[in-house]
């Protein structure tokens, strides 16, 4: 079952023209679209099914830079400063707490990783700084786990998923932003080798400039067009409890299990150790560039061939722009959890702290993540189509690092001085 999401009522009205398209009302989309409006730049955006219905609310709610790669560090540094003005930007509450992020280690070779992350950003002047058990149990009280030690950054956050996206698409509107729901983009216009306009289900609308932040979809949109993006879909399980007495505000990591309290009073729990991979065709075509990866995390990938298989393999991959697309045949995907990896959470959990065994379970549900080769987005210009940018492939990090993210694909389409060098995340690395 997904989690509700907040309303919002968007437009019934389809208009002819704008400035600027968005495909995908996710955060990603929805943060660009404000920053867009905020500048007077008219915008519209569109969304296949419902905005944020798949990942944007179906994530962990994580605000980190604890173990993201060093060049990553700076957009989760201007992803704090945005999260923290957010809620007197959308004049809401989009549950957004700075209470810290720890990761605990049972091991000396877990411990050796988080050690080594800490020196490969000692230049950053982070404030992460290494536990020892004694100082886990004094920050989240009431444990039993054998921890080896592990590694506490406190001006890491949280935010709530359910009301972020919601809260960002009113004030957008608020601006003049239309957000336009059950409406599927086919495919591009161009005119003279540029992009023109979209053509939607519901017709054609002319533009100067898209934005594709389609999540998981952007990899088949642009196949579509001849472009090749490297991503590849991940499934992430994950619970809520109802209210009830926890250790700590802080969000805790382990090996096996994560937890992190919910705006409700409940804590939202995942199998921090394993992901399961639905084989599709994409990983046969892709396996050779994500080789490296899959042998570097192997132990928590639960890989499965099945019924998502064939699903995927029935979604077109190549069609015209009068023809019914995979965005409009799969309006919201919606992966079934996996109760086993919940289940194990919740035991691992546990048995680490005793107080989760007053726990009950209010909800469970599971969501795709799109992963890159090197787990970094893409957030930049495709140069074969000029008038087109994209911020897609964020790999479990984009609600996280989303005001930061949708600030800089829309510094870059109004060409705005960025609010972090895109060096990382240019297209052109794969």
């Amino acid at each position: 079952m997904a989690p509700t999401i907040a309303p919002v009522t968007t437009s019934s009205d389809f208009p002819s023209t704008t400035t600027v398209v968005i495909i995908g009302g996710g955060i990603i989309g929805l943060t660009a679209a404000l920053t867009l409006a905020e500048r007077n730049i008219p915008v519209v955006v569109l969304e296949k099914g419902r905005i944020a219905a798949e990942q944007s609310s179906r994530n962990l709610g994580w605000v980190r830079k604890t173990s993201r790669h060093a060049a990553d560090i700076p957009l989760a540094l201007a992803a704090d400063r945005l999260w923290a003005q957010m809620p007197t930007r959308v004049g809401a509450d989009v549950g957004y707490r700075q209470q810290g992020i720890m990761f605990v280690g049972r091991t000396k070779a877990q411990m050796a990783m988080h050690e080594g992350w800490l020196k490969s950003v000692a230049h950053l002047s982070l404030d992460s700084r290494l536990l020892s058990k004694r100082e886990i149990d004094s920050l989240v009280p009431g444990g039993v786990g054998a921890w080896e030690g592990g590694i506490f950054t406190p001006s890491d956050a949280r935010a709530e998923p359910t009301l972020a996206s919601s809260a960002i698409a009113k004030a957008a509107m608020a601006l003049g932003v239309v957000i336009v729901e059950q409406c599927a983009v086919r495919t591009l216009q161009m005119t003279a080798g540029r992009v023109s306009g979209v053509v939607t289900e519901r017709g054609e609308l002319r533009c100067d400039h898209v934005l594709l932040a389609g999540g998981m979809w952007s990899r088949r949109f642009l196949g579509n067009l001849g472009v090749a993006l490297p991503t590849l879909p991940l499934t992430c399980s994950v619970l809520r409890t109802a209210p009830m007495a926890g250790p700590t505000e802080i969000a805790v990591g382990a090996p096996d299990f994560s937890f992190r309290k919910h705006h409700d009073g409940g804590f939202i729990i995942t199998q921090r150790g394993k992901l399961d991979a639905f084989l599709t065709l994409d990983h046969l075509l892709l396996a050779k560039q994500y080789m490296p990866q899959f042998r570097a995390q192997r132990s928590v990938l639960n890989v499965s061939l099945g019924k998502p298989f064939m699903q995927d393999l029935a979604l077109a991959r190549r069609w015209r722009d009068d023809s019914i697309t995979p965005f409009e045949r799969v309006r919201i995907q919606n992966p079934a959890a996996n109760p086993q990896l919940n289940g194990a959470a919740m035991n691992n959990l546990i048995a680490a702290w005793p107080v989760f065994e007053q726990a009950r379970i209010a909800q469970a549900w599971a969501g795709t993540i799109d992963v890159t080769p090197d787990s970094n987005p893409v957030i930049g210009p495709i140069a074969q189509i000029p008038g087109l940018t994209v911020a897609t492939g964020f790999s479990g990090h984009g609600f996280g690092t989303s005001p930061a993210a949708g600030h800089l694909a829309a510094d870059l389409i109004s060409e705005h001085t960025p609010i972090i060098d895109p060096t990382p995340y240019r297209f052109e690395r794969f």
